[in-house]
């Protein structure tokens, strides 16, 4: 029971180092890998590529699956494009299954040590994210040294002798048994690695390794299908389509493992190098053999799964919150701030049929406002929902920063939502249907307020988008002329209900709590720029005086603050 703890634990170790390598390159060169893979689509060839490179720096044809796929659900990158990455990463996977599967047993305790070093020294900068890719690499090492002790014994035992003598080869049954281990390890190339140990102590035929290894790749292909089952179709026709030429592949190698135990394994010698050839033999076979069948791929997935009729899509459902780009924080965080400006532009639209009801006193179209106002909620809710799954602890200080401006926006827009529902429903009650209007120049007061606020949204919208510190710094400016023009549009209601305006007098209460509404609208616009400035440290600590100067104005004369 102990030896088997031990298999158990190496294994566990194996996996868990192959998610710390793959979590730390994301974190460290998540933006530069999406970048290299968004610039290297001008022809299948170049495309697979990247898909090596990228998929050998993340250790994971499957989250090079689901980067790419979220690229085609946006519409950064056609499909055949997408599906000819995935060859590549498929072949990226299997070299780097090659590099560990050398005796590089030298190098563990020098990664982790370095790593460790790294990583405690400066958790959240780029070094200790260097330092969490270094200690999973070492792990990786020293996981597949302690599977190699820990089948020894295990071998040694009569049970198990008898067991693996009763084994025989049984390609389907192999195949769902490889595919089962990738998906519930979540990496094929941790199960590749396993299966190649497991080899060479014996504990497993080489012939039917082989098959486990071919299964190996069906699960990795399977996992990506499984992680976008819930996302838009384009993003589906990806993974679905790189699992077709998964199973493509296994159809064709899979009547020549007889041949390659006859003729290569012989010349290899070793099992382990015999098992991870292989695996890198399987994808360049389907990798430089189906690269020419993209095209038809595609077409064929397109015709399979068809894309949503963009006419019947509706505007007021989460369009780019996909699920898929989870497992890559910094392509999360794009999503989500993506769908908040999506939110943003249903506030505007209230924001704009508000000032048309108060003018033509649509009844109608006020009651159509105040529905979509339960869609941005549901947008926030999204929003909200979406990037809790994000682990804090994942992201860097940029990250997490932006993190936190996502999640101020998105309340803000769902709270300006709120107050335009109430505003409507005021506008209604206590003047649409009493049948008061407002005075000319009231009304030319409210207009200039409404233009202003509008153009503060989308002075808004642009500093949440780009962060720019001059921009910031302009919508303050515009919150403190705002509140001056409210100061007076109120004192100048007030003049005019003393010189007994009678269309002033009706309409009194709900000039009043309109100006205000306004006002209250505007601060949260203009809040978004606290965050921009105060990164930029541009921001004052506080606006009350020190305490030494107070008393040195009222000496001078000043006047004393209210209590």
């Amino acid at each position: 029971m102990k030896h088997l703890l031990n298999l158990l634990a190496a294994i566990a170790l194996l996996v868990w180092g192959t998610y710390l390598v793959r979590t730390g390159v994301l974190r460290v060169f998540g933006a530069k890998l999406r970048g290299l893979l968004a610039r290297s689509m001008g022809n299948r060839f170049t495309a697979a590529l990247s898909g090596i490179g990228v998929t050998a720096l993340v250790q994971s044809s499957t989250a090079t699956a689901l980067m790419t796929s979220s690229f085609v659900g946006q519409g950064l990158i056609t499909l055949p494009a997408a599906l000819a990455v995935m060859r590549g990463a498929d072949v990226g996977t299997a070299l780097m299954a090659v590099l560990f599967s050398t005796d590089l047993s030298w190098l563990s305790p020098l990664c982790i040590f370095v790593g460790v070093v790294l990583f405690l020294a400066r958790q959240e900068s780029t070094t200790g994210r260097v330092g969490r890719v270094l200690i999973g690499l070492g792990l990786i090492l020293l996981a597949l040294r302690l599977v190699m002790e820990a089948s020894e014994p295990l071998l040694a035992a009569p049970m198990v002798r008898q067991l693996l003598g009763s084994i025989t080869s049984d390609l389907p049954t192999e195949l769902a048994v490889g595919a089962t281990l990738a998906v519930v390890s979540y990496s094929s190339l941790a199960v590749v690695l396993l299966i190649a140990a497991m080899a060479a102590a014996h504990v497993v035929p080489i012939e039917v390794a082989f098959g486990l290894v071919l299964g190996a790749n069906l699960g990795s292909g399977l996992l990506a299908v499984l992680t976008t089952l819930k996302t838009p179709a384009e993003v589906r026709q990806v993974t679905l389509g790189n699992m077709a030429f998964k199973v493509l592949g296994v159809a064709l190698v899979a009547p020549f493992i007889g041949l390659w135990l006859r003729h290569a394994h012989p010349l290899i010698g070793d099992a382990a190098a015999s098992v991870v050839l292989f695996h890198l033999g399987y994808n360049v076979v389907i990798s430089l053999g189906f690269i020419g069948l993209t095209q038809w791929v595609a077409q064929a997935m397109a015709r399979l799964i068809p894309e949503q009729d963009p006419a019947r899509k509706s505007p007021l459902r989460p369009h780019h919150l996909d699920p898929s780009a989870l497992a890559m924080p910094s392509l999360a965080i794009s999503c989500a701030a993506r769908e908040a400006l999506h939110q943003a532009d249903l506030v505007e639209t209230m924001l704009v049929g508000m000032h048309t009801v108060i003018r033509t006193d649509d009844l109608q179209l006020s009651a159509e406002l105040r529905r979509l106002d339960d869609s941005v909620d549901e947008l926030y809710s999204a929003i909200k929902y979406y990037l809790t799954k994000l682990s804090r602890a994942e992201l860097d200080e940029r990250e997490g920063r932006r993190w936190t401006e996502i999640i101020g926006f998105t309340i803000n827009m769902e709270q300006i939502g709120d107050i335009i529902e109430r505003v409507l429903i005021d506008i209604e009650d206590k003047k649409i249907k009493k049948g008061f209007q407002f005075s000319e120049a009231g009304m030319q007061e409210i207009s200039e307020l409404h233009a202003r606020l509008q153009g503060n949204l989308r002075l808004a919208m642009g500093v949440f988008l780009s962060g720019d510190v001059r921009d910031a710094q302009r919508l303050l400016e515009e919150k403190v002329r705002f509140r001056d023009l409210e100061r007076d549009y109120a004192t100048a209601h007030l003049e005019r209900l003393a010189d007994r305006s009678v269309q002033s007098i009706e309409t009194s209460s709900l000039h009043i709590d309109l100006l205000s509404e306004l006002k209250r609208i505007n601060s949260l616009l203009c809040s978004m720029a606290y965050p921009i400035l105060e990164t930029a440290g541009v921001l004052a600590p506080s606006r009350l005086r020190t305490e030494d100067a107070a008393p040195a104005r009222r000496s001078a004369g000043a006047p004393r603050p209210p209590a």
